[in-house]
């Protein structure tokens, strides 16, 4: 790698990071959001619907505002745009209503959306086409130490431990029930607070930073064509890409966003010991990005991506033969499987699109809207079949099954 790509690309890996800090601490905001908002799990995982619906709606206009402008400029706007949605705690914490919440999420994942739609594709198209997946799973490394910073360290700012309701806080809580809402609410504050803050310094450091130009950006600043071009959904692997980045990320979200509710609520664990799980959930998932890199220098990403696949749709069907603590061990091998199925399905959709690759990379992002609906219907599975909530997890076992075939034919390029 030449020296004059290396601190852009260092910056570009920091994006990585910091949109799965975002991303990941959903499923504690879901767990506190229960208790601050009195919500039972099912009404809570709309927390992941508000926030992946900007996924679904902003791709296509920020791939507009790219293709015009710059990936720089992209991510710039929507560093400082996320900002904004952390700062927004505070009046959030003084009007204390769930839809105020939902509105933050929004904003928040919009300007992610802007650094996902910039980043992937960049990352993606600067060196060799053939080491693309390889080259995105390295810097999708840094998604996964993002999310076991999330889950094992912040969430642990958040939650309290504490799970009281009306009728069970102690007689002597300073404040009353009033008292202890607002001290689970300022709780939220404080990640978002220092992620506002690093989101703003890395913002500035990008507005000083020349970033290098890459052969597609230069194809696509000289055309005179249309700032987004449908007609790339014509291409198969890109079209099967989008279905399978779909059904991946709403089984991932799905497994994701109710650990904390299936091992608080169902098997019955203190918030200590679940979100210590969580961390360890969350680190097999960065050393399956790992090693899943490295064994693509020998073995075929679609391979790799068909077998990955395969296994997660077994751990699936042992959370749902048995449930508790055992099912709880198979979703630690679930997120080791399933880490590099994300960046391996967004490199080999782009294979072969050339100058539509901004195009591309919106609708693929676009299909994170799966977020936005399947972990919805696991929940409700799971809330309305307490007896055997493990039934839930048949969504998930369906959605690897479309990322197996991706895998297996999908990815080709006709």
């Amino acid at each position: 790698m030449k020296r004059k790509q290396l601190i852009p690309l260092i910056l570009v890996f920091c994006l990585f990071f910091l949109w799965a800090i975002s991303s990941n601490l959903l499923p504690t905001m879901i767990r506190q959001l229960m208790k601050t908002c009195e919500l039972n799990a099912f009404e809570a995982s709309f927390t992941e619907t508000a926030y992946w619906l900007a996924y679904f709606i902003c791709p296509i206009p920020i791939a507009m505002f790219m293709k015009r402008y710059s990936y720089k400029s992209g991510i710039v706007f929507g560093l400082l745009l996320a900002a904004l949605g952390g700062l927004l705690f505070f009046p959030a914490a003084i009007i204390k209503e769930y839809w105020a919440y939902l509105c933050i999420f929004f904003v928040i994942a919009a300007g992610m959306c802007f650094l996902e739609t910039a980043a992937n594709p960049y990352v993606a198209a600067l060196g060799d086409e053939s080491s693309a997946p390889r080259r995105l799973n390295l810097a999708q490394s840094f998604n996964g130490l993002g999310a076991f910073v999330a889950a094992m360290f912040l969430s642990k700012l958040v939650l309290s431990g504490n799970t009281y309701t009306r009728e069970t806080l102690p007689a002597g809580f300073e404040g009353g029930w009033e008292g202890y809402i607002q001290m689970e609410t300022d709780a939220m504050k404080l990640p978002y607070l220092i992620l506002a803050a690093v989101l703003i310094i890395i913002a500035v450091a990008f507005i000083f930073v020349k970033l290098p130009k890459i052969k597609e950006e230069e194809e696509s600043r000289n055309d005179d064509g249309k700032l987004i071009d449908f007609s790339v959904l014509k291409k198969s692997n890109l079209r099967w890409g989008v279905i399978a980045q779909f059904f991946y990320n709403g089984g991932q979200t799905a497994v994701n966003s109710l650990f904390l509710v299936y091992s608080c609520n169902y098997v019955g664990l203190p918030e200590s010991t679940a979100t210590t799980f969580f961390g360890l959930y969350m680190l097999a998932f960065l050393l399956g990005r790992w090693i899943g890199t490295a064994l693509m220098i020998k073995f075929k990403p679609q391979n790799m991506l068909a077998a990955y696949a395969v296994v997660n749709i077994i751990l699936c069907g042992v959370i749902m033969g048995f449930g508790g603590m055992v099912g709880l061990y198979a979703m630690l091998g679930v997120s080791f499987f399933m880490s590099i199925m994300y960046p391996t399905q967004f490199s080999l959709a782009l294979t072969g699109l050339g100058e539509q690759t901004k195009s591309g990379s919106a609708f693929l992002v676009m299909a994170i809207v799966g977020n936005a609906c399947l972990p919805q219907l696991t929940a409700f599975i799971m809330h309305h079949n307490p007896q055997i909530y493990q039934i839930a997890y048949i969504v998930p076992l369906i959605c690897f099954g479309f990322c197996a075939y991706y895998g297996w034919k999908g990815y080709k390029v006709k």
